[in-house]
């Protein structure tokens, strides 16, 4: 139905417009109060026993994108969550960090963990056009995607774009700009790897360059 609705709005460029404003204010892109109680709990998906600190963070989901919340995972307090320009999706019992953000298009596997005040983004603002504001060209979509079991040190940022592999360490105010494998630890700004697990010595082993 969801999907029919957006086809539909999609063709009729002043319906949407009226749409959007139903929806989300204008100068202020969060959704209005009527969403968030009765459109998004019906759209998003919160599996059993995940919990979100809502009172004292800012949960600003739009129904025309996907949020979806895994078992057991746990939103912390001071935390924004914004999926206006993409999907941000959270596996079971992952665990998002007092003061964290995550802008989609984002995907958290299972039991990902991000520390305090972790900045997380899917998309860059176009600035092609020198002749324009950048506020008013098209953002540029390049999905964020950590795989399970991997942990974001704080004060971390991930850039748009980058996939972190599986049980992946991130050591505490790094900057990710570029893809980090399965199995590594990494650090610094810009990040870059300084261990990796050795499946024969079962030793994780220094990286030099």
């Amino acid at each position: 139905m969801l999907e029919k609705i957006k086809a539909y709005l999609k063709g009729n460029e002043r319906l949407r417009r009226l749409a959007i404003a139903c929806i989300s204010p204008r100068r202020n892109p969060r959704p209005r109060l009527w969403v968030r109680w009765f459109v998004n709990p019906w759209v998003h998906e919160r599996g059993k026993g995940a919990v979100i600190r809502r009172r004292r963070s800012r949960i600003d989901v739009f129904p025309w994108r996907a949020f979806r919340v895994g078992k057991n995972a746990l939103i912390e307090d001071f935390t924004v969550i914004n999926n206006g320009a993409g999907d941000v999706l959270i596996g079971e019992g992952a665990r998002i960090g007092i003061g964290s953000v995550v802008i989609g298009p984002v995907t958290l596997g299972d039991r990902v963990g991000l520390g305090q005040h972790v900045f997380i983004s899917g998309f860059n603002h176009g600035y092609r056009d020198a002749s324009r504001d950048s506020n008013e060209q098209p953002l540029e979509r390049k999905p964020v995607v950590i795989e399970a079991e991997s942990h974001i040190g704080a004060n971390s940022v991930v850039v748009a774009g980058v996939h972190i592999g599986t049980r992946v360490q991130v050591g505490a105010g790094s900057v990710v700009t570029k893809d980090i494998p399965s199995y590594c630890v990494a650090a610094g700004n810009p990040a870059r790897i300084i261990r990796r697990y050795d499946f024969e010595t079962k030793v994780w082993e220094r990286v030099t360059e």
